[in-house]
């Protein structure tokens, strides 16, 4: 009787296989473009065309790609995204440290009402702003230049956001403690806050890594010198030509190697991601 009444009480496992299946099915219909590009990059152009469609690998791998890097410039291309996205991803997590930082941990007047306001800005679309912070780029003589690509994209409302609510979650006493033993703000944001926070400094990094990365129209309108060109505006540029030439070959090759870096900085830093958007279990 106590054997049954204990199977009774026990829940019984709910299966999952309705929900393992459905993400199965998402899982292929998100990766089924990135895997179809592969696959067309290393055919020639009649298999890239047939019909019905060859799923299977073509034998033009080494030549697509070895022409998409040599004729395209991706080198010089993904060496100026690179030092962009570098640039603007360590800076943007820096004031984003400081101002979440600020938000939490020291007083001034209309504190509140001011963080409002950030989080106002986060509901307004860039491209909004795009034609104001061209007019100010240029009174600034900063057109055509890397400085306009980083400077306009260093404060994050996202990132001060993410910073303000993890910080809201550390327990008040380390502050306390750090300024009981003489540490200044400096030392207590690098020696204290910076050390326990790394999954969320991950998460941002990535996200603001993968956004420059792929930013399109303001390098579009700010940059005319194709020696300071981003990647993404220069593989519209691979396309058109791929259109008139017919190497769409070369040019699928192009935009698979173009993704490899965000991809890359995904997989290092996923345990970051997950675990930096995990404080809202905490609360």
């Amino acid at each position: 009787m106590a054997l049954e009444s204990m199977g009774k009480g026990r829940a019984a496992p709910r299966p999952k296989i309705l929900v393992h299946l459905g993400l199965i099915i998402a899982c292929l219909i998100v990766g089924f473009p990135m895997l179809f590009t592969i696959i067309k990059s290393s055919q020639s152009v009649g298999q890239i065309f047939a019909y019905p469609p060859s799923f299977a690998p073509g034998d033009q791998i080494i030549p697509n790609y070895t022409a998409a890097w040599t004729t395209s410039r991706l080198a010089q291309l993904m060496g100026n995204t690179l030092w962009v996205a570098v640039a603007v991803m360590f800076g943007k997590t820096l004031f984003s440290l400081m101002a979440g930082m600020a938000f939490v941990y020291f007083r001034f007047p209309l504190k509140g009402p001011l963080f409002v306001f950030v989080l106002l800005t986060l509901m307004m679309p860039t491209d909004i702003l795009i034609v104001a912070l061209f007019r100010l780029m240029f009174s600034l003589g900063w057109s055509n230049t890397i400085q306009a690509l980083i400077v306009p994209f260093l404060a994050s409302a996202t990132g001060t956001f993410l910073f303000r609510q993890h910080f809201l979650n550390i327990p008040s006493e380390l502050a306390d403690a750090a300024q009981i033993d003489g540490a200044g703000p400096i030392r207590f944001l690098f020696a204290v806050l910076v050390p326990i926070s790394w999954n969320v400094i991950g998460a941002l990094a990535m996200i603001q890594f993968i956004y420059v990365w792929n930013q399109y129209l303001w390098p579009l309108l700010i940059i005319n010198d194709n020696r300071r060109q981003l990647v993404q505006v220069a593989l519209k540029g691979i396309v058109v030509s791929a259109s008139d030439l017919g190497n769409w070959g070369v040019a699928l090759a192009a935009a698979v190697i173009a993704s490899l870096p965000p991809l890359i900085i995904f997989l290092l830093l996923q345990e970051s991601f997950l675990r930096g958007f995990a404080f809202t279990r905490d609360k």
